[in-house]
């Protein structure tokens, strides 16, 4: 497998019109812990979906993923069973085909993928909405190494990722360094559609 997204729609026509929010940044940022928070507010929205990434390694409480093995993954890439599938860190990663119902249904999707399938993605669907969740090196660190996931690999390798790429540019960026109620109020705003005053 390659470190390219690969986009499964239909490329007749961009996808919509419901959104599909990425929500993408640097390991240890806080997206779970964001987006645990940001799914329990929505609990009773049917507007607003959440679908479960499927990864190859092994299952955290940290996160709301299917865990499968490489070549479970493999064939049901084969089958057509992922929207869109991508590999970072020496793992990989798909995101259900069923989100291109709910977009097309007018839902919003809110997923946590790598920031290398933002181009692609941005082709692929209507109305991509791209929220970066950061937090200071220091910050950073700390977090990974709190967690201590043996699938993190090396620390370091980790912080130091760069993506190159123009098309990656969020829309929306949310600097996660104090409470994370607050700034899941932030990403919940920005998931609906509503502004924000700092």
């Amino acid at each position: 497998m390659t470190e390219l997204p690969v986009i499964s729609a239909d490329r007749a026509a961009a996808i919509g019109p419901g959104r599909l929010v990425l929500v993408v940044g640097p390991s240890g940022a806080g997206k779970d812990t964001l987006l645990r928070l940001v799914q329990a507010a929505c609990a009773e929205d049917g507007g607003i979906v959440f679908p479960r990434r499927a990864v190859t390694r092994e299952a955290s409480a940290a996160e709301d993923n299917v865990s499968i093995s490489r070549d479970e993954f493999q064939q049901a890439r084969d089958r057509g069973d992922f929207a869109v599938h991508w590999e970072a860190h020496g793992h990989c990663y798909a995101l259900p085909a069923a989100i291109n119902g709910d977009i097309r249904a007018g839902r919003t999707v809110v997923v946590n993928v790598s920031r290398t399938v933002i181009g692609a993605v941005r082709c692929a669907y209507a109305n991509v909405v791209v929220v970066s969740i950061t937090a200071p090196p220091e910050v950073l660190a700390e977090r990974l190494a709190a967690r201590a996931r043996r699938s993190d690999g090396n620390i370091e390798e980790r912080l130091g990722r760069i993506v190159d790429n123009a098309g990656a540019a969020p829309d929306m960026t949310i600097l996660n360094a104090g409470s994370a109620e607050y700034h899941s109020r932030q990403l919940l705003r920005i998931i609906r559609d509503e502004r924000w005053c700092e």
